[in-house]
């Protein structure tokens, strides 16, 4: 898992059925001191995060595990919501 920051939101008119009422967001992956790093990525959020919030994401075959055995397809998902900035380890 990785921290990243919730950056925007994507619309989709058209997507494969099982991502149906399936929200996207634009995440920006963040370092240990919470500064960009690489370039923000589309996820599917499992958890109901939303725009500025810290979050934990995941990519790869694990990225479809909260979806249980669905056949959602996915290598990017937002797994988790980090309650405040306070609660990140920074060197």
């Amino acid at each position: 898992m990785q921290i990243a920051r919730i950056i925007g939101t994507v619309i989709s008119t058209v997507k494969n059925e099982t991502l149906e009422g399936r929200k996207f967001l634009i995440v920006q992956t963040l370092d240990a001191n919470l500064k960009k790093k690489g370039s923000p990525m589309i996820a599917l959020d499992a958890v109901g995060a939303g725009v500025g919030e810290l979050v934990f994401w995941c990519r790869g075959k694990e990225a479809s595990f909260p979806f249980k055995r669905d056949e959602t397809p996915t290598d990017c998902t937002i797994v988790g919501i980090i309650d405040s900035d306070a609660h990140v380890y920074q060197k």
